[in-house]
């Protein structure tokens, strides 16, 4: 049993790999016990993503349902054959991980299968079960038990996952629109898309890195580099989309090259040695 429950943490390291080499930087540079955790964790949402976001030759919402249904079924039994959720019910189960927040990320992926307009309830309501509970569900992790840290890191944590989904709705506003006809942000009109509008979001975005930062400063020593390594990269993938005009925002996908992220790892890695874990104001 422990070389199955082994090979579907491993399962889950190579999804992560295989589709985002900026979290797999950050989970490296998490203490090694939360590598296979955290793993797990984006494997599990990865794959739903996948779902609604690329199988566009199937029926995406009984596919979804079945995925969702697996998912509690792997929690009850302790058990899965499908080997993502084998690790994520490890992971669900061993960090008592609450049921509200995989029900609230299934709600917001289920959002994704209707073309709709978002008004400001609906999207705090998608941004809270796409973004912010998978930072819950790692502050879980983090925590190791200690329920008073959770309840102390709990806001800042969901502004840190609110702060990575508007950085990647503005990153990529031109393919949701063009390729599966959304638009998240409110009231937003893509041929009325101007500089203050972008101003605005951007101003938005930036209180919620900075609410964020007051508790990434407070998080446990074995997780704080690897989350600091992730808020540094959206900074810095945040700062070059606000250099960009709105002309190319919504014709180029802005990106951070492979490379950068590896310079920003070591940076990361070296400041908090040579200034005792502290991180820097942003």
């Amino acid at each position: 049993m422990n070389l199955f429950d082994q090979t579907s943490y491993q399962i889950s390291k190579r999804v992560t790999n295989n589709y985002s080499t900026s979290f797999s930087l950050g989970i490296k540079a998490l203490s090694k016990k939360f590598h296979d955790p955290i793993y797990s964790i984006y494997g599990f949402v990865r794959y739903a993503d996948e779902i609604v976001d690329t199988f566009h030759k199937y029926d995406k919402k009984t596919l979804l349902k079945d995925f969702k249904n697996e998912t509690f079924k792997a929690i009850a039994s302790k058990i899965s054959l499908n080997p993502i959720l084998n690790s994520f019910q490890l992971v669900v189960n061993k960090y008592k991980i609450d049921h509200k927040l995989i029900n609230a990320f299934f709600r917001s992926m289920e959002m994704d299968l209707e073309k709709s307009e978002y008004n400001n309830r609906k999207y705090e309501k998608y941004i809270y079960g796409s973004a912010e509970v998978v930072g819950l569900m790692c502050l879980y992790v983090f925590c190791e038990g200690n329920i008073w840290k959770y309840k102390e890191l709990e806001f800042p944590a969901r502004k840190l996952g609110a702060a990575f989904q508007k950085v990647n709705f503005l990153r990529d506003i031109n393919s949701d629109f063009k390729e599966r006809g959304r638009i998240y942000f409110p009231g937003l009109d893509i041929n009325d898309f101007d500089p203050k509008l972008k101003s605005e979001i951007e101003l938005d975005i930036k209180n919620d890195f900075d609410e964020a930062l007051v508790g990434i400063r407070k998080l446990p020593k074995g997780a704080k580099t690897g989350v600091y390594l992730a808020y540094i990269y959206y900074l810095k993938l945040f700062a070059k989309i606000r250099s960009c005009p709105v002309s190319r925002i919504l014709n180029e996908r802005i990106r951070i090259h492979d490379f950068t992220k590896f310079i920003l790892l070591i940076k990361t890695y070296l400041h908090l040695k040579l200034t005792n874990n502290e991180v820097a104001a942003a």
